[in-house]
């Protein structure tokens, strides 16, 4: 019974951690769609609602012995990790469908970028972690209306990249917001000086490979979860069943138990003297 309350109140746990954070992610995502009404919230809200009713069929199944539940949990544990690795092997075979992809949707953002606050922290956060600019190359900002390179474009900002794509400097207190300006007109190695130069394309794939340890361990790490938890439910269905196939066994004799509990006290206090008596 060790055993099995240990598989028990360790899948409850796990489940009820995920629980936890999906409750969180939705709640952000509820809060992003009526305050602002962005894609972005509901993908969270998807994303969450979705971990949330997964991770209750493993905590209630968990907690109180629901083998239908849990077998909902396990299916659908290991449909995800399929998933998963289907959408890596693709990804790895059709690697290049899977960058133009990612540059148009990059392209996307940067048309966007003064469109809409959040994801102008996101593309700025994306330049400054990974010290790149733009898709390809810091020129693509002339996509931006803001940021075209035109002489007909009244915006200040004409010529130039965002801040996140400027050099930071060694112990640089105040942030100097205008240093894109004009960039676009440079040549790249001058541009070098001020801005930075590749595409952010190229910047994460750089990242990757210097961090790849890093991105295969939390990787790994995230699949050994799930096999853990597709364990746990299943060792405990199979523990469940080992405790309902004992008590059919034993049920007869139980049965049989109740019934002379039921009828021996009535003649326990005869002997053989009441008898001939």
């Amino acid at each position: 019974m060790r055993g099995y309350r240990g598989i028990k109140y360790t899948l409850f746990i796990c489940c009820y951690v995920f629980w936890v954070v999906s409750a969180i992610l939705a709640a952000v995502g509820i809060y992003g769609k009526i305050a602002k009404e962005k894609d972005p919230a509901l993908l969270l809200i998807v994303v969450g609602s979705a971990m949330f009713l997964i991770t209750f069929f493993g905590c209630f199944g968990a907690l109180r012995n629901t083998t239908c539940l849990l077998k909902m949990f396990l299916g659908i544990l290991v449909a995800v990790l399929l998933l998963q690795i289907a959408a890596g092997v693709v990804g790895y075979l059709f690697t290049d469908m899977v960058m133009e992809r990612t540059e148009r949707l990059l392209m996307k953002a940067i048309v966007r970028y003064r469109e809409d606050r959040d994801l102008e922290n996101a593309i700025d956060f994306v330049q400054k972690k990974f010290h790149c600019c733009g898709v390809e190359s810091y020129k693509d900002w002339s996509r931006n209306v803001y940021f075209e390179c035109l002489d007909t474009n009244p915006s200040l900002e004409a010529c130039g990249v965002p801040f996140s794509c400027c050099v930071g400097l060694q112990n640089q207190t105040v942030l100097n917001t205008m240093c894109g300006y004009g960039v676009q007109q440079l040549e790249e190695s001058s541009a070098g000086q001020d801005v930075f130069t590749i595409g952010c394309l190229q910047g994460i794939a750089l990242w990757t490979k210097t961090n790849l340890l890093l991105v295969a361990g939390l990787t790994s790490g995230l699949r050994l979860l799930e096999v853990c938890m597709i364990g746990l439910a299943a060792g405990q269905i199979s523990w469940i069943k080992k405790v309902q196939q004992l008590k059919n066994e034993d049920a007869p004799r139980r049965r049989s138990e109740r019934k002379d509990s039921y009828w021996y006290p009535a003649f326990a206090d005869f002997n053989d003297d009441d008898v001939s008596e």
